[in-house]
């Protein structure tokens, strides 16, 4: 005998307490395997697919694409045990084990369920995404499996209209999704049309919102990609182009209107239109939700609780790019400007270590840390993201030059994973690929302080007792009162600013 079984969204860690549903993985009717992803969240954090902790034939899917659901809050409903004989050895294993996702027996179902919870970094080798099994002309689970009250069989409406609705009683496929409901192929359009290459579900997602046909969308990134700048670039065009033709429609209506008027009785006049009931037009509004919203409100509470001060100084840096331009030498691993800074940086840090700590408000103590996270500044089309390169105190700089590449390509494609987005004790902002000179950042809470380094500029510079032109890099650090005063904070960034005029003083320190 079937039983079902309710898998509610997960525990996310880190305070979150909801997610954001992106893609559904799975259909209500679809048979799927114990750990196998059926849904793509968008968490304040990272882009993560919830494995189900069951296998068996989904019986209902709560919330729509958009929706924010909170933790603890039902996903799907599995019926564990209610997998057709005749389906039980088309799956990847013969013998339907539960290994493979399909109990082998309804005794061994009642039971199944690997015991995994998200958590984002997936659930060992069962984790992988197996190939779904769809029951073919199966209208439901087994009989006498029973159902939600809750089950979901509302119509979903396609691009033209049609409700695709599961009929009443029974647990059908809700078919495939298209038009504004997206596409099963992630950036596939239609058949007979050409391929449109998207890699972010959230350009998927804002494409339907606004109803845009991304195919008619140009993407300025590598190979065609669209990003989510091309997108609000056409959302815009097109909302201009309505705004010139209301416009236009406007004119010629008060120019009827004032004809028409000449050849009637005047009338009361009309009664304004009320302050307020009516947004203006082009007025554009976007919710504080998701990463946006986790941003600004950890913006708003490192303002609110940390006592910050800001240092700058003007440092020499040819020597730094003359030292990296002899580390690159033909055959030899490639080794980056921010990975030479990180370098220097948990150099200074081993000696200021009041820099590399927290302050605990419940307990009203300074907490100092023993090793070194170094969070850096990464821009991707979804925002602002801050990846950790754990312990960056132990690596090598050619060590350190691979992880920040590696991160900030998977930050690109929206996957990097919590934990590669969280536990930072230090940040290194290169707000310099901006074209700037200076900041006054905002320390990324809990964290103590914060390195800014703005562009390298060739400017003339006092060399050796000499006017030269030199290239010059202005430094700032931002820290936590509380934890230090401004000597520490002068100490450290005066340590760091010989250290890129001298790069042969962090050979003392090894």
């Amino acid at each position: 005998m079937a039983v079902v079984r309710e898998f509610t969204l997960p525990d996310l860690g880190e305070g979150l307490t909801e997610a954001t549903i992106v893609t559904w993985m799975v259909e209500v009717g679809e048979v799927v395997a114990v750990d196998q992803p059926v849904v793509e969240v968008e968490t304040a954090k990272a882009m993560v697919e919830v494995p189900c902790p069951y296998g068996g034939v989904v019986t209902a899917r709560f919330g729509d694409e958009g929706a924010e659901v909170p933790v603890g809050a039902p996903l799907v409903t599995v019926a564990v045990g209610a997998v057709p004989d005749d389906l039980a050895g088309t799956g990847p294993s013969t013998h339907g084990s539960a290994a493979d996702g399909v109990p082998a027996s309804p005794a061994d179902a009642a039971e199944a369920g690997s015991g995994n919870v998200l958590v984002g970094y997936g659930t060992s080798a069962a984790a992988a995404r197996r190939r779904r099994i769809r029951p073919g002309g199966t209208t439901g689970p087994a009989a006498g499996a029973p159902r939600p009250a809750e089950q979901v069989t509302a119509a979903r409406q396609d691009s033209s209209g049609a409700d695709a609705a599961a009929a009443p009683g029974a647990v059908a496929a809700a078919g495939a999704r298209t038009g504004a409901n997206g596409s099963a192929a992630a950036g596939a359009a239609d058949a007979g049309s050409r391929t449109v290459a998207v890699i972010s579900p959230l350009v998927r997602r804002m494409a339907r919102e606004h109803d845009l046909d991304l195919r008619e969308v140009t993407g300025s990134g590598r190979d065609g990609l669209i990003l989510r700048t091309d997108v609000e670039c056409a959302i815009r065009t097109r909302q201009e182009r309505a705004t010139a033709g209301a416009g236009v429609t406007g004119a010629a209506g008060a120019a009827a209107g004032t004809v028409a008027g000449a050849l009637t009785a005047p009338g009361p006049a009309p009664a304004p239109t009320p302050v307020g009931a009516a947004a203006p037009t082009g007025e554009e509004r976007i919710p504080l939700r998701g990463m946006l919203g986790a941003a600004a409100e950890k913006f708003s509470r490192s303002r609110r609780e940390i006592p910050e001060a800001t240092c700058w100084v003007d440092a020499d840096a040819t020597e730094l790019l003359a030292a990296r331009r002899a580390m690159n030498v033909p055959g030899a691993p490639k080794v980056s400007l921010l990975a030479l800074l990180a370098r220097i940086t948990t150099a200074a840090l081993a000696r200021f270590p009041q820099l590399n700590s927290t302050v605990d408000t419940k307990t009203q103590e300074i907490v100092r840390l023993p090793a070194v996270h170094l969070g850096f500044a990464a821009q991707t089309d979804r925002g602002l993201v801050v990846p950790v390169v754990r312990d960056a105190h132990a690596r090598t700089v050619e060590e350190l030059s691979a992880e920040f590449a590696r991160l900030t390509e998977t930050a690109r494609v929206g996957g990097l994973s919590l934990a590669e987005l969280t536990h930072g004790t230090f940040t290194l902002n290169n707000y310099g690929v901006f074209g700037v000179d200076g900041s006054t950042p905002i320390i990324n809470h809990p964290e103590a302080a914060m390195l800014g380094v703005g562009r390298i500029a060739a400017k003339p510079w006092v060399h050796d007792g000499e006017l030269a032109v030199r290239q010059v890099v202005q430094l700032s650090l931002t820290f936590d009162h509380r934890v230090c005063d401004g000597g520490t904070a002068g100490g450290f960034l005066r340590f760091v600013a010989d250290c890129v005029e001298q790069p042969a003083l962090l050979l003392r320190g090894l």
